[in-house]
C-alpha cells in the first residue's frame, strides 16, 4: 500500500530551488524550518484564482508540478488545472478549514507534501512551480528535468487520497500519514480528530501551536524540530462543538510495542507466549518528558484490508483509531494512550469480503457479560499463595498418584456464586468429601448461560459471570491452598459460528478450515479449526499453556478428540476427503496434538494432559517419542458405556451380559485411564445415575453404592460429576442445580458418606493407585461368576500391599462365601457398602476374618465372609 513516506525524511534542498523558482521566499522560509503566524496570512490573495496566486512567478516555471505527475515539462495551462487551482487556494484560508463542506476540495488539491493548509507559510506569494504537488515526490528533480526515480501514483495521489484511505479504515500503515514528520528544520505533526472543530498541539514547555484543517478530520501543524524534542513530545488538545475540550498524547507518536522477536514468532506460529504479544497490554512508556501510560492493542488478522479501534474510550466510532499492519506478520497493533484497566474495546475489521464486522478479541483476557460481548482491558493482581502446592506438585507423577476427581459446572453447583463465594464453599465441600482433585467444565468465555461452556467464544478469558479473572485465580488459589488440585476442560475440537467471534475472523476462513468437509462440524453446527495452520496451532497450543501457567491449572481434560482424530467423524460417505494416503484420519489434527502435548509436558512437565477420546485409536497416552499421542491420561469410555449398561439390567439377566462388567479388564493396560461418571451420562434423556439401574429406591440406591465401590477399587483415576454423589434423581438442570435438599431422606446423605468414605480410603492405600497403570496392579480372583453376578479381585501397591475386594451385583445375599486371600492372618473389613451409615440394610457381616490354610481363587489362604445384597466389601491385611 502506498504511503507519502518521503515526508519521513528532510527534504529542503528540492523545496528551496522549487521555491526560488518560483519566486516565493515564504515558501523556502517554511523549507528550512521558519514558523509564521497563521494571522499574517492574506487568505483573499491566496484564493484570488487561476492557475496560480497573485504575485507569483510565471507559468512557464511551473515545471516541477508536472515532473511530480508525469515528470515532464509543461504549460501553466496543464499544469494546474481550472477547477482544482481554487479548491487548493481556497482550501489555504485558515478561517475555511474546519467547514466540512471545504475542508474535501482543499484535501483533493493537496499532495504528498501537504496542502495550503499544512503549509500557510506558502499562502502569501503561491505559485503553481510551488503547489503542494511538487511537494509530493521521495525526492524532487531539478527544474526542467525528469526525476531519475519517479512514483508518479503515490506522488500524484498526495496525503488527501492517503487520507481517504485512512478515513475510510483500509490503509495498512497510519502512522506514514498521521504523527510526526521531519522536513528540515521543522516537523510536520498530523492527527486525526474526526469531528474536532479546532485543534492544537500541546509541546513540553506548555505552548500550544494551532493546527489547520487538511481533510475529513485530519488536522495538521508545523513545528521548529526543536520545540519538539527527541523523540518528539506533544499532546493533542481538541475542542468540539459542544464546547469540551479533550487533551491526550497521540497514539500515532509511538513506535510498535511488538519487537521483532515477537512479531517473527507469531508469523512462524512459534509464539509459545502468544498472550503477551497480542490482545490488550496495559503499559507504561517513558519519555522525555515522563511517562505516558496506557494500552497497547493487537490483533492477528493477515487478510483484513484494515482494521481499526472501538471502544467506551472513543464513543464506540473507529474512525479515530485505525490501526497499523506490521509487516508480513499479519498482526494490526496500535498503543492508545490514556486508555486503561476496565476499558471495553473491539476490533471493527474491514475484512477481504469487503464487509465490516465488529470483533471481540481472539486474545481477550476479560469479557463482558454475555449477552454483551466486548472485550475488557485487564490487569492481573493476584498474588499467589500456593507454592507450598506449585512445589509439592513437582515430585508427584499423575499415574502412579491418588486421582479421585470431582466434576463441576460452576453455574448450577450451588447457582448464583461468585467465584470468590465458591473459593470458600465448593472448597469446603471438595476437602469435606475427600476428593483429590476438582475437574471444572469449561471456564472459558461461552455465549450461553445454560450450557455446559463447550461452545468456547473468548479462549483466554474466564467467564465473566462469577466474577473477574483475578477472582477465578483466588478460587484456584484457595483449592490449592487446601490440598486440592484442578483440572480444566478445555476445547480445541471446534469452536462457534458468532459473526462477533472467530469465526470468518477477517473475512476469511482464518481459524477454521476452508474446505466444509473439513471445517464443519455436522452434528454440533461449529466450526473446525484448521489444525494445518501454523498460526491457528499456535494460538491454541498458547492457551493451553495460557491456563496452566497464568492460572496455575494443574491439568487439561482435552474434549472431543475423537472427532479431531478422524475425517469421517459423524459424516456420511462423501461427506468427508481421505487424507494424502487415503485414509481417514486426520493427519493435521494428529500431528497439533502430538505438538501441543509435546509444548505442554516440556513447559510443564508436572501437569497432566487428558484425553476424552472414545474410539480405539491406538497410542492415545504412549509418548509422542514413540509414536503416540503424547496424553498423560485418557477417559475410559468404553468402561463407562460397558458398566452403566450392565447396572442398567435386572438383576436376573446380569448374568447373561456378566462380560460387559469385566471386558474392561482385558484392555485396562493398553492406556493410562480415568474412568468417567461424567456430566455427558445425565442429560439428554439418559436420566440420573440413581435411576439407571431397576427397582424401587433401596435397590436403586444400593445398585449406585455397590458401582461407586467397584469404581474406585478398579484400575484408573475416577472421577464424578456433581450430584452423582448424593444420588441425584433428576437430569442435570443449570437452573435448579444440584438438589441439595435430597440430603434430607438417609438414601441421599448416605450416597454421600459413602463417597467420603472411599475417597478417605483411597488416598492413603497405594494399592488402590499406584499400579493404576501396571498389570502387577490387579489379578481376578473371580471374574467369571455369571449366575453369582459376582466379581472378586486383587488390588496391589507398587509397596507390596494389598487390597482384596469383592461386589456383588445381585440382590441376594451371599453368607458363607468364600473368597481367596493372598496371606494368612487377620483381614479387616474396611469398607461395607451394606452399612446403615450408607443407607443399607446392614445386613450381619464380620467386621474382620481369619485367613485359613485352604487354597480358593488360586490363593495359598482364604476365608468366609458375608457379601451383602447389591454391595461390596474390601478387606485389608492386619499382621
Amino acid at each position: 500500500m502506498s504511503s507519502p513516506r518521503s515526508e519521513q525524511r528532510p527534504r529542503a534542498t528540492t523545496d528551496e530551488e522549487t521555491a526560488k523558482k518560483s519566486g516565493s521566499k515564504a515558501a523556502s522560509a517554511e523549507k528550512t524550518g521558519s514558523k509564521a503566524a497563521p494571522e499574517k496570512k492574506k487568505a483573499p490573495r491566496a484564493r484570488s484564482g487561476g492557475t496560480a496566486a497573485s504575485g507569483a512567478a510565471p507559468a512557464k516555471k511551473a515545471v516541477p508540478a508536472r515532473a511530480a505527475s508525469g515528470g515532464k515539462a509543461a504549460s501553466a495551462k496543464k499544469a494546474a488545472p481550472a477547477k482544482k487551482a481554487p479548491a487548493a487556494a481556497e482550501a489555504a484560508a485558515p478561517k475555511k478549514t474546519a467547514a466540512p463542506k471545504k475542508a474535501p476540495a482543499a484535501a483533493k488539491a493537496a499532495s504528498a507534501g501537504g496542502s495550503a493548509a499544512e503549509k500557510p507559510q506558502a499562502r502569501k506569494k503561491a505559485s503553481a512551480g510551488t503547489s503542494p504537488a511538487t511537494r509530493g515526490r521521495a525526492k524532487a528533480a531539478p527544474a526542467g528535468r525528469a526525476p531519475a526515480r519517479t512514483a508518479p501514483a503515490r506522488a500524484a495521489a498526495g496525503p488527501a487520497e492517503e487520507i481517504d484511505r485512512l478515513v475510510d479504515g483500509h490503509h495498512h500503515d497510519p502512522h506514514s500519514v498521521l504523527g510526526v514528520h521531519a522536513r528540515g528544520r521543522a516537523t510536520v505533526v498530523r492527527v486525526l480528530r474526526p469531528h474536532a472543530v479546532e485543534v492544537h498541539l500541546e509541546l513540553r514547555d506548555g505552548e500550544r501551536v494551532r493546527a489547520e484543517h487538511l481533510h475529513r478530520g485530519v488536522f495538521t501543524a508545523q513545528v521548529p524540530a526543536k520545540k519538539l524534542g527527541d523523540p518528539a513530545e506533544y499532546r493533542v488538545a481538541a475542542r468540539y462543538e459542544d464546547g469540551g475540550e479533550h487533551v491526550a498524547a497521540d497514539p500515532y507518536r509511538f513506535a510498535p510495542t511488538l519487537g521483532d522477536l515477537d512479531l517473527h514468532l507469531v508469523g512462524e506460529g512459534r509464539h509459545e507466549e502468544l498472550w503477551r504479544a497480542l490482545g490488550a497490554h496495559t503499559r507504561t512508556v517513558e519519555t522525555g518528558a515522563g511517562e505516558v501510560s496506557g494500552t497497547s492493542f493487537s490483533v492477528w488478522a493477515p487478510n483484513a484490508r484494515g482494521v481499526r479501534l472501538v471502544g467506551d474510550f472513543n464513543l464506540w466510532n473507529g474512525t479515530g483509531h485505525p490501526m497499523r499492519s506490521l509487516g508480513g506478520s499479519g498482526v494490526w497493533e496500535l498503543f492508545v494512550p490514556g486508555v486503561g484497566d476496565g476499558a471495553l474495546y473491539k476490533f471493527q475489521v474491514l475484512g477481504a469480503d469487503g464487509h465490516w464486522s465488529e470483533r471481540a478479541d481472539p486474545m481477550a483476557r476479560a469479557t463482558q457479560v454475555p449477552p454483551q460481548t466486548a472485550s475488557v482491558v485487564t490487569t492481573s493482581s493476584h498474588v499467589w499463595s500456593d507454592q507450598e502446592w506449585m512445589a509439592e506438585r513437582k515430585g508427584v507423577e499423575p499415574h502412579r498418584a491418588p486421582m479421585s476427581v470431582y466434576e463441576v459446572h460452576l453455574g448450577s453447583w450451588r447457582p448464583g456464586l461468585s467465584y470468590s463465594e465458591l473459593a470458600e464453599q465448593l472448597v469446603e465441600y471438595v476437602t469435606e468429601l475427600g476428593f483429590t482433585h476438582v475437574e471444572l467444565l469449561p471456564v472459558a468465555g461461552h455465549p450461553y448461560d445454560g450450557s455446559w461452556g463447550y461452545q468456547v467464544t473468548s479462549y483466554f478469558a474466564p467467564t465473566p459471570r462469577f466474577g473477574s479473572p483475578d477472582e477465578f485465580r483466588h478460587l484456584v488459589d484457595s483449592l490449592h491452598r487446601a490440598g486440592v488440585g484442578v483440572l480444566l476442560d478445555w476445547v480445541p475440537a471446534h469452536f462457534p459460528r458468532d459473526e462477533w467471534a472467530l469465526a470468518r475472523f477477517d473475512g476469511t476462513a482464518l481459524y477454521e478450515h476452508p474446505d466444509p468437509r473439513r471445517g464443519e462440524h455436522p452434528d454440533w453446527g461449529t466450526l473446525i479449526f484448521n489444525y494445518g495452520r501454523t498460526e491457528v496451532r499456535n494460538f491454541l497450543v498458547a492457551n493451553a499453556l495460557y491456563w496452566l501457567e497464568e492460572f496455575h491449572i494443574d491439568g487439561l481434560r482435552v474434549d472431543a478428540v475423537a472427532s479431531m482424530l478422524y475425517l469421517d467423524y459423524s459424516r456420511e460417505d462423501g461427506g468427508w476427503e481421505p487424507n494424502v494416503f487415503g485414509g481417514r484420519e486426520n493427519l493435521e489434527a494428529i500431528d497439533f496434538l502430538k505438538e501441543l502435548n509435546t509444548v505442554v509436558y516440556r513447559r510443564n512437565p508436572h501437569a497432566v494432559m487428558i484425553a476424552e477420546e472414545s474410539t480405539a485409536y491406538p497410542g492415545v497416552t504412549r509418548p509422542v517419542d514413540q509414536g503416540g499421542l503424547g496424553f498423560g491420561l485418557k477417559w475410559n469410555m468404553g468402561w463407562m458405556h460397558d458398566t452403566l449398561e450392565y447396572v442398567a439390567k435386572e438383576p436376573v439377566h446380569r448374568q447373561y451380559h456378566h462380560d460387559e462388567v469385566t471386558f474392561s479388564m482385558v484392555y485396562a493396560y493398553s492406556e493410562n485411564y480415568v474412568l468417567p461418571l461424567s456430566h455427558d451420562e445425565v442429560v439428554h434423556g439418559k436420566g440420573s445415575l440413581f435411576n439407571r439401574p431397576p427397582g424401587d429406591e433401596w435397590q436403586r440406591s444400593a445398585n449406585l453404592r455397590a458401582l461407586l465401590a467397584f469404581m474406585w477399587s478398579h484400575p484408573g483415576k475416577q472421577l464424578l460429576f456433581m450430584g452423582g454423589e448424593i444420588a441425584q434423581g433428576d437430569e442435570w438442570s443449570h437452573v435448579d442445580g444440584v438438589p441439595w435438599w435430597l440430603l434430607r431422606y438417609d438414601h441421599h446423605a448416605g450416597a454421600q458418606r459413602l463417597v467420603k468414605a472411599l475417597n478417605d480410603l483411597y488416598r492413603p492405600r497405594p494399592a488402590l493407585w499406584s499400579l493404576d497403570t501396571d498389570p502387577a496392579g490387579f489379578q481376578w480372583l473371580d471374574g467369571g461368576d455369571r449366575e453369582g453376578n459376582t466379581l472378586s479381585y486383587v488390588r496391589r501397591g507398587e509397596d507390596g500391599s494389598a487390597l482384596v475386594c469383592a461386589v456383588n451385583f445381585s440382590p441376594v445375599p451371599r453368607t458363607d462365601w468364600r473368597i481367596g486371600l493372598p496371606w494368612e492372618g487377620r483381614w479387616a473389613a474396611v469398607l461395607n457398602t451394606d452399612e446403615a451409615r450408607f443407607g443399607g440394610s446392614d445386613h450381619p457381616a464380620p467386621s474382620h476374618v481369619e485367613a485359613q490354610a485352604q487354597t480358593w481363587h488360586g490363593q495359598p489362604f482364604s476365608a468366609e465372609i458375608t457379601l451383602p445384597p447389591l454391595g461390596a466389601v474390601w478387606f485389608e491385611h492386619r499382621p
